[in-house]
């Protein structure tokens, strides 16, 4: 697994250079888009970027006996939503290449 990150001001960085806005304007509307995103999902919607993937609310499963990793201690967990990606078939092919 790859310990490289790209982080939002990199990214910024990287789109600001490419399409002549300043960064400050690359910023504001990534963060417009992550607000967007949140809203969306948060609305139990289905978020589709054809070629990318899709991004949507899953139920998982509560359990009575759960176990809490930092203290050991029991604990019931109630059914909770999850946000569930799943690859396009482009970038499923891409990724497919990949080789460590």
């Amino acid at each position: 697994m790859s310990l490289d990150k790209l982080t939002k001001a990199e990214l910024v960085e990287r789109m600001s250079d490419s399409v002549g806005l300043t960064k400050k304007q690359v910023h504001e509307i990534i963060d417009l888009l992550l607000v967007e995103l949140k809203e969306a999902l948060i609305e139990d919607k289905v978020i589709e970027f054809r070629g990318f993937g899709t991004f949507e609310v899953k139920t998982r499963k509560g359990r009575d006996r759960a176990r809490n990793p930092k203290t050991g201690q029991t604990v019931k967990v109630e059914n909770h939503g999850v946000v569930n990606f799943r690859p396009g078939k482009e970038l499923k092919e891409k990724i497919w290449t990949i080789r460590k």
